[in-house]
């Protein structure tokens, strides 16, 4: 192709775009198979998150008839995506690097001393953690803390890592319409309204959506529990133990497995207990053996256990501060650590490539992330898409916008961005609700319901920085997460509805 010919392909291609973009129904159209085809590919595993997320939106941009504007559209998103990557990679190797070293070690062993070896309460423990966690509005720290605490523990167990990060995923997703979380903040500014009249009123919600949580947490455990009775006979003791702590076919007690010093039991409440002494685990337990707590791993620095403790509080207490850049503090802090606990250049090489595919899983999901958000804003597909949601609203049913804003934010939260979400389609929808009697405030309580469900989207990075430390594949923890997620949000709305939070003009 001579220079010639690609100019004038050049010159053509603006004006071919915005001819399409003068058809928004074509753009409706592609901007929904777009995310349908990129769903189905993701959850019947035809192709792997970062090839679907390169793929899918570059074959619907192409055809949304963006040529080659495209790749500036990419860039221009990738941008906005540098810094996260940053993050999220300088975490993975800090926490990474703490758990090599042993810092976790005994939160663990305190973890499974509280839960025991009981799959229910370890899920139950899990949600609980990460709403605790969830406190500080930051969805990548809560990841970070959760994962750290809780995989070994799944691990040991054998439990499912799908099921650690579909609970973590419940729990921080609904903790996410805290005031300082965001979305609440955006929703309240978008519409000029003060962050506490959003907030309080749905405070009822939250309690709701966490009871939820919790329902779900518990019965996947006990789902979990079952599941191990089946795959592994021999390591439970139902010969002894049913439900509810009694000996089948007797009146006694449980069976117990102690240490080898002596101390607690192994099992505790109603649950089957394991044969093998894998419950309280100490330095001397060998179950440990080839699992992230090695009692026996070349990594472990002991003598560093309180620096290491000490420079992880800094590191923490910055990131709440949030007085210096996100990604810079664990710059730092990654360095002080790998410098101090292996101070031999050779070591420092080991423990970077030790993590390389962890950080490689989930920089390259979060820069391939910025095709498939470059091509719904560049080709104008998220306008289209809203737009035309706002239009086929029956005006007969506008009494009821701030719950059809509700159920709207479930989806339209998880295809675009929380700024495209509340800065662009909701004051639309709240222009529209004044109207028939419906308040911004109602209207902006009802838009932060659908946070459950936005929390688990490929565009979040959070929630790719959980599955891969996790080592889950995304669509694995979609088709366990999404309809729970879809369910907690529902239920949010509906309390809000009937504590009078969410109105009816």
């Amino acid at each position: 192709m001579t220079r010639a010919t690609l100019t004038s392909v050049v010159r053509i291609t603006p004006g071919w775009c915005d001819s399409m973009k003068k058809e928004p129904a074509v753009l409706v159209l592609l901007g929904f198979a777009m995310i349908a085809v990129f769903m189905m590919l993701i959850m019947t595993k035809k192709l792997t998150p970062v090839l679907a997320l390169i793929i899918v939106p570059t074959v619907f941009g192409l055809f949304a008839g963006a040529g080659l504007g495209i790749g500036p559209m990419v860039m221009d998103s990738m941008k906005s995506m540098t810094s996260t990557a940053a993050l999220l990679m300088f975490a993975i190797i800090y926490f990474g690097l703490m758990i090599d070293v042993g810092l976790f070690d005994r939160l663990v062993r305190f973890i499974l001393r509280k839960l025991g070896n009981d799959p229910a309460k370890v899920v139950l423990g899990t949600a609980i953690l990460a709403a605790a966690v969830s406190l500080d509005g930051d969805g990548s720290t809560t990841f970070i803390l959760t994962t750290a605490a809780m995989l070994p523990v799944y691990l040991r167990l054998k439990m499912s890592p799908v099921v650690l990060t579909c609970v973590a995923g419940l729990a921080n997703g609904t903790m996410n319409i805290l005031p300082w979380g965001g979305p609440t903040a955006r929703a309240a500014t978008a519409l000029k309204i003060d962050v506490n009249d959003v907030f309080f009123p749905m405070i009822p919600s939250l309690i709701a959506g966490l009871v939820v949580v919790f329902v779900f947490a518990w019965l996947l455990g006990l789902q979990e529990r079952n599941r191990l009775r089946a795959v592994a006979p021999e390591i439970w003791d139902t010969n002894n133990t049913i439900d509810g702590g009694s000996p089948q076919g007797g009146t006694g007690g449980r069976r117990k497995t102690t240490r080898p010093s002596g101390g607690a039991p192994a099992g505790s409440g109603s649950v089957a207990v394991l044969e093998r002494t894998e419950v309280l685990v100490d330095d001397r337990d060998s179950a440990m053996a080839d699992t992230a707590l090695d009692p026996n791993r070349s990594t472990l620095r002991p003598k560093l256990f309180w620096f290491n403790l000490g420079l992880t509080v800094a590191v923490m207490v910055t990131l709440v501060a949030n007085i210096i850049p996100l990604p810079f503090v664990f710059m730092v802090g990654s360095a002080v650590a790998l410098l101090v606990n292996f101070p031999k250049v050779k070591d420092q090489g080991a423990q970077l490539i030790a993590h390389a595919p962890s950080i490689v899983a989930v920089v390259s999901m979060v820069l391939a992330a910025a095709v498939l958000t470059g091509v719904l804003n560049g080709t104008g597909m998220v306008k289209a898409m809203s737009e035309w949601l706002v239009a086929i609203i029956p005006s007969d049913m506008g009494p009821f916008m701030a719950i059809i804003t509700g159920v709207l934010s479930i989806p339209m939260t998880f295809f675009m961005s929380n700024d495209a979400f509340y800065f662009g389609v909701l004051p639309v929808l709240s222009e529209t609700a004044a109207h028939y009697g419906v308040s911004a405030a109602d209207m902006a309580r009802a838009s932060i319901t659908g946070q459950p469900f936005h929390l688990q989207s490929p565009l979040v990075p959070a929630i790719l920085l959980l599955v891969s430390l996790a080592k889950v594949d995304l669509g694995d923890h979609h088709k366990k997460v999404l309809w729970r997620t879809a369910v907690i949000s529902l239920v949010m709305l509906g309390v809000g509805v009937l504590t009078g939070a969410i109105g009816i003009g």
